[in-house]
C-alpha cells in the first residue's frame, strides 16, 4: 500500500465480512428466524380464535357479540405491538453491535492510517471517484479478524455519567 494522504473504507463491507460481523449476523439471523416462527404461531392462534369468534356470532345478539369482538381486536393490536417491539429491539441490537464493532475497529484503522501516511479515512460510498489502491477495506478486515476475532469478548464502551443539570 503506497503512501497516500486519503484512504477509503467500505464500512458496511468491513462489518459484514469481518468475523465479528459474521458472528453478529448469525446471531441476528437466528433471533430473526425465532421471531418469524413465533409470528407464524401467533398468526395461526389468532386465526383459530377469529374463526371461533365468527362461529359464535350467529348464536349471539350484536350486543353480546360486540364485547367479544372488541376484546379480540384489542388482543390483536396488543400482539402486533408486542411483536413489532421485538423486531425493533432486534434492529436496535444490530445497531448496538455495529457501534461496538466500529469503536473496537477504531484503533486498528488508526494504525493502518498511520502506516500509509494518511491523514483522513473516507467512507468509500461517499467518494465520487478514487483509485482502488486507496481502499483499505480488505486489509482492515484481515487486521480486525486477527485483532478482534469474532468479537465475542469485545464489550461496549461504558456510558459516561450525565452531568447534573445546571439550575439558573
Amino acid at each position: 500500500m503506497a503512501n497516500t494522504p486519503v484512504i477509503t473504507i467500505d464500512s458496511e463491507r468491513l462489518f459484514l465480512n469481518s468475523e465479528f460481523g459474521k458472528r453478529v449476523a448469525r446471531g441476528i439471523e437466528a433471533r430473526g428466524n425465532d421471531l418469524a416462527s413465533e409470528n407464524r404461531q401467533i398468526e395461526a392462534e389468532l386465526a383459530e380464535a377469529e374463526q371461533k369468534l365468527t362461529d359464535m356470532r350467529t348464536a349471539m345478539t350484536p350486543d353480546e357479540f360486540r364485547p367479544l369482538a372488541d376484546a379480540f381486536d384489542t388482543r390483536v393490536q396488543a400482539t402486533r405491538q408486542a411483536q413489532a417491539g421485538k423486531s425493533r429491539a432486534l434492529n436496535a441490537l444490530l445497531e448496538q453491535e455495529r457501534e461496538v464493532f466500529l469503536n473496537a475497529a477504531g484503533p486498528v484503522l488508526q494504525e493502518l492510517m498511520e502506516e500509509v501516511g494518511a491523514s483522513v479515512v473516507l467512507e468509500r460510498r461517499t467518494v465520487f471517484i478514487s483509485a482502488n489502491s486507496s481502499d483499505i477495506t480488505a486489509e482492515a478486515i484481515a487486521r480486525l479478524n486477527a485483532t478482534l476475532g469474532d468479537g465475542a469478548d469485545v464489550k461496549p464502551a461504558p456510558i459516561p455519567p450525565q452531568a447534573p443539570a445546571v439550575e439558573d
